[in-house]
């Protein structure tokens, strides 16, 4: 694998999309491998629902987001924040942070590698930074406005096959049976 998942500074001239960036990849790989490491040596204790009975929170989630809302607020204590299980600031700076603290809880819960920590900033509506990191993977993903998207921080593109055949897609479905049925039908 090349490349690091230790988030570095922005280099060259440090724009507001950068720092934000290097913000986010921060936060979210230390909160994914708090996760991972706390899961490992307490395993999973209770789990509670949330809008439906598939739709599961864990103790893991709502410390990893207060992990990261702590962090947001240290270092950008005007920004807004939306997080995943409730975390929700006005900010006055026009940037707003979306926060999923354990993104894939089901896998995470059933001790699947396919769960990560998303974190994206936005400036008047427009997503202006991203990472995702995969703790099963040490892999981090991050994107910066007009600057593409990077695997531990190497460039990354999207592929350029087009027959169908070529071609590898992943899903997920919503937590509402009714719209299961619905995303269900569109990839029979």
């Amino acid at each position: 694998m090349t490349g690091s998942t230790e988030p570095t500074e922005p280099t060259g001239q440090t724009d507001l999309a950068e720092s934000l960036t290097h913000l986010a990849a921060r936060l979210a790989t230390e909160a994914g491998r708090a996760a991972r490491d706390g899961r490992a040596a307490r395993g999973i204790a209770a789990s509670a629902t949330k809008s439906t009975a598939t739709d599961m929170v864990t103790e893991f989630d709502r410390a990893s987001e207060a992990f990261i809302v702590a962090g947001l607020q240290q270092e950008r204590p005007d920004d807004g924040i939306v997080g995943e299980e409730g975390a929700s600031t006005e900010g006055t700076t026009g940037v707003s942070w979306l926060v999923d603290p354990i993104d894939g809880t089901t896998n995470f819960l059933y001790g699947l590698a396919g769960w990560g920590v998303s974190i994206a900033a936005r400036q008047d509506g427009e997503t202006i930074a991203a990472a995702v990191y995969l703790p099963a993977t040490d892999e981090l993903f991050t994107a910066t406005l007009g600057q593409g998207a990077r695997l531990n921080g190497e460039p990354i593109r999207c592929s350029t096959a087009t027959a169908l055949p070529l071609t590898l897609v992943a899903t997920g479905f919503g937590y509402r049976p009714e719209q299961r049925a619905v995303q269900a039908a569109r990839v029979a």
